[in-house]
């Protein structure tokens, strides 16, 4: 029995990585003198925006990070929906009494955004965001866990990334790869060995629908 669901942010609920790419390419063109490609930027991914840019302009980190939220502002703009499908599924697993919670790697400040940008705040009981040290989803799982009252066993967690199938794993929760981002790599995915591989929204819920009882009348 389902009892919660853990979702991951970008990639997942939305696509926001194109996003967070703009708005990084912005501030590094302005502050360091540099055009970067996508992938090095994701390759700097895994600390939150605080710590990248921390890292990366050290001597006015604080200035640099407004700078980031009003470029990630602005270029949502051109992601002003969830993925099709994601919020009629998690309107499904609210109407069946599902705990919901984000846990991201996201900063405080962008996690905000896309959650008032997407319209999907109001989904979750719990929002995670990232650190500036590094990748922590094990243990904000566990704290949304703690706060639920609930056991592994019963939760989900589902996320687009091979680190989100590893925390999932790590935890104990039943670990949900969500496939349907553009670009996606579903075979690092699978190999990551996933209790269940999603290539699309609509196939999660058709699989959430046969998990959890019908609503009595």
């Amino acid at each position: 029995m389902i009892r919660g669901a853990i979702f991951d942010l970008d990639g997942t609920l939305g696509d926001t990585l194109p996003v967070c790419f703009a708005a990084f390419r912005s501030v590094f063109a302005r502050r360091l003198g540099r055009t970067l490609g996508d992938r090095e930027i994701q390759a700097m991914f895994g600390p939150s925006e605080e710590g990248i840019l921390a890292r990366l302009v050290p001597d006015d980190a604080d200035a640099a990070l407004r700078e980031y939220l009003d470029e990630y502002r602005l270029a949502h703009a051109g992601c002003a929906e969830p993925f099709p499908g994601v919020r009629e599924t998690l309107e499904f697993l609210e109407a069946r009494g599902v705990e919901l919670a984000i846990v991201t790697g996201k900063g405080p400040g962008s996690a905000r955004v896309s959650r008032d940008v997407l319209g999907l705040g109001g989904f979750f009981s719990a929002v995670e965001a990232g650190s500036p040290s590094g990748g922590v989803k094990p243990a904000a799982m566990r704290r949304v866990l703690a706060r639920w009252g609930l056991p592994p066993a019963s939760v989900i967690g589902v996320g687009d990334s091979p680190s989100d199938v590893r925390s999932a794993q790590e935890v104990g929760i039943s670990s949900v790869a969500a496939a349907w981002a553009p670009g996606t790599d579903g075979g690092a995915l699978a190999a990551c060995g996933p209790d269940h591989v999603f290539r699309e929204v609509g196939a999660l819920r058709r699989w959430l629908e046969q998990s959890l009882p019908a609503l009595r009348g």
